[in-house]
């Protein structure tokens, strides 16, 4: 069963009891009783009659600490976001056609609660925090991004997937007519991406919903998005409007597209270089120099147990 969530309204100055209105005694109180009970609604984004820039309730946690993020200019204005073109700067001019509210999300597959659930739902009583990850693109350059969203493993475990889920394959929207990019044969649509089980449920993997203490620009994946620290940037997909619980690997868009150049687990190795460049060290947007390319983006310790006895070459 999905349940709706109420819309969190927001006052503003023209909200203020007008002074003829004041002098009325049964309005008066109408109007107290409707500001009491607005007082008691959890201060939680609600995507409904929230826009990019809005601001959201959020708990700082210790994810990043030492790292300093990239300014707020660089992340929402140099960007992979094919469904909106090609160059860097593209999603930021033309990803203004997205309309990420209202929104939902199809679940199926080997799952015990599929169903087409409304991120409201999806979002309901979930505690938002932020986490400063570093962002590792398969083309040599990075950011440190301070998102906001919750761990995936919290709506999987709401899900039920069954015992024959081995994978999760997520997809973007596909409409060509909001994503301007989707007209071009660039990729065969809509991008699709996947997890292993272990992947997804681990505690690093987060599902974003802002960055900056904002709600997601469009050009960055509004309205939700997948963020996989340890993994080059073509895995985090953006734009979510599928989770699908499967038995068999997924075949991810780049993989189909490319499968000498981009491999399905996409963890961060500079070891592994891509056919046309080198992936030992990468350039930090917004600073100068380059540094070297860690192991699985810096969470060696937290995620090297997942891929125990794998050839991490031959398992790009």
């Amino acid at each position: 069963m999905l349940i709706k969530s109420r819309q969190n309204n927001q006052l503003t100055e023209n909200h203020v009891t007008d002074q003829g209105i004041y002098r009325q005694r049964r309005s008066f109180i109408t109007s107290a009783a409707a500001l009491a009970g607005m007082a008691a609604v959890p201060q939680l984004w609600l995507p409904g009659n929230a826009v990019a820039g809005a601001r959201l309730a959020f708990k700082k946690t210790g994810y990043g600490q030492g790292l300093k993020p990239t300014s707020r200019k660089h992340i929402t204005t140099y960007n992979n976001f094919y469904e909106f073109g090609t160059s860097k700067s593209a999603p930021a001019a033309n990803a203004k056609s997205l309309k990420p509210r209202p929104w939902s999300v199809a679940v199926d597959g080997e799952v015990e609660k599929p169903g087409t659930y409304a991120l409201e739902d999806i979002l309901k009583n979930q505690s938002l925090e932020e986490r400063i990850y570093r962002l590792r693109c398969v083309e040599g350059w990075s950011m440190v991004i301070p998102w906001v969203g919750f761990p995936l493993v919290d709506l999987i475990k709401r899900l039920k997937p069954t015992s024959k889920a081995k994978f999760v394959e997520f997809q973007t929207l596909h409409d060509p007519e909001q994503m301007p990019g989707q007209r071009r044969t660039v990729l065969a649509w809509p991008y699709t991406e996947g997890l292993r089980i272990d992947e997804a449920v681990h505690p690093l993997t987060l599902l974003a919903v802002g960055l900056y203490g904002e709600v997601l620009p469009n050009q960055n994946g509004a309205p939700l998005r997948l963020v996989v620290p340890w993994k080059y940037g073509f895995k985090n997909i953006k734009s979510i409007v599928r989770i699908r619980f499967v038995e068999k690997q997924p075949r991810s868009s780049w993989q189909a597209a490319a499968p000498h150049e981009y491999g399905f687990y996409a963890n961060v190795n500079p070891q592994v270089d891509h056919p046309r460049w080198s992936q030992k060290t990468e350039r930090v947007i917004g600073s100068f120099g380059r540094r070297k390319t860690e192991l699985f983006n810096g969470f060696a310790e937290q995620v090297a147990g997942l891929y125990r006895g794998m050839d991490l070459k031959k398992n790009y």
